[in-house]
């Protein structure tokens, strides 16, 4: 087995093929006259989008800034390959209005849905300086309604959130600009040789699944489960004084052609009580373990809660979370 195929490029055109088919059937990407790079997970495209992305002969680094709140890998990364390239800024409010005085060259990262909260966020930033990396790893309908396909300059996705699949290792990105894209396909090259051939073995196979029922049981049976699991969590919630959740509005899914409620990755869960300020404190101590809001650059009255973990996992967070809860309403009972 060579490092390359036939074609003499790292990339499978036959997984490709398959990818643009997969998008097209969705509608949450348009792939239509755009490059696509392979990666090892979308860490690794994410890594090679930013050093595209930084420009060569400025005088200062790009600055690379998120909303909050943010996934912290877009910190640590940027912050453990920094360069004279590119430097990781932060909070991108800050620079809401300068971009169209200022010559600093920005880098926004754009998630959506957002982890950790799963808003459907949009860039913040615009201006002659500024470029964006679109993370679109949760913009599948399990997860969201598709109100349009995404149609960005780079987007990023990848395999592990679609079906699950982390271990494989596979994610992908989606270019406008061929530039961008042959300054991409030289950092994987120097990089990791592209990405191992097993592993785009084992993606065509799953990707092949799913098209064969059209992407229809793998999405209702995700949105599904989802779903439930929202509902759940937030019926568990309702009474609570102490604890909320974050809203998500409904919206026009253009996949299931109906209005979809929320079924998001992640539950972004705030302790209200103005003396309890560590919520993952809070937490730990009824053995709930969640992310830390400070990981995403947020205040510690958020919490991080998944809710892609295994159904016992689940089962288990709903039951402590129920035991908090008739805690609280004792309290109130006994006053």
């Amino acid at each position: 087995m060579s490092y390359s195929y036939n074609d003499k490029t790292v990339i499978s055109k036959v997984l490709e093929k398959h990818i643009r088919k997969l998008h097209s059937l969705v509608g949450n990407a348009v792939t239509e006259d755009r490059f696509i790079i392979f990666g090892t997970g979308s860490t690794q495209v994410i890594s090679a989008a930013v050093h595209a992305l930084s420009p060569d002969n400025a005088s200062s680094p790009a600055r690379v800034v998120a909303s909050i709140p943010y996934y912290s890998l877009y910190r640590e990364q940027t912050d453990y390959f920094e360069s004279m390239h590119f430097k990781f800024e932060g909070d991108a409010s800050p620079w809401i209005n300068t971009t169209n005085t200022s010559s600093t060259n920005l880098i926004e990262f754009v998630t959506s849905p957002n982890n950790p909260d799963g808003q459907l966020n949009k860039a913040v930033l615009h201006g002659p300086y500024v470029k964006a990396i679109h993370d679109l790893a949760y913009y599948w309908p399990h997860f969201t309604p598709i109100p349009a396909p995404a149609d960005e300059d780079l987007m990023t996705f990848t395999l592990s959130k679609l079906t699950g699949h982390a271990g494989t290792r596979f994610g992908w990105a989606v270019i406008k600009k061929k530039s961008v894209y042959e300054r991409m396909t030289m950092h994987m090259e120097l990089n990791t040789m592209g990405v191992s051939r097993d592993s785009q073995l084992r993606a065509l196979k799953l990707l092949k699944v799913i098209l064969e029922g059209k992407g229809r049981e793998i999405f209702e049976f995700g949105y599904k489960t989802m779903k439930a699991r929202w509902e759940i969590l937030n019926q568990t919630l309702s009474l609570s004084n102490r604890f909320s959740l974050q809203k998500i509005p409904p919206q026009y899914c253009t996949f299931f052609q109906e209005f979809r409620e929320s079924s998001p990755a992640y539950a972004w869960l705030k302790c209200e009580r103005e003396e309890e300020k560590d919520c993952y404190a809070v937490l730990k101590a009824a053995n709930i373990i969640g992310r830390r809001g400070y990981m995403f650059s947020a205040e510690d009255r958020y919490v991080r809660l998944s809710m892609i973990k295994s159904r016992d996992d689940f089962d288990a967070l709903i039951e402590r979370l129920k035991e908090l809860v008739s805690e609280e309403e004792s309290v109130v009972k006994g006053t």
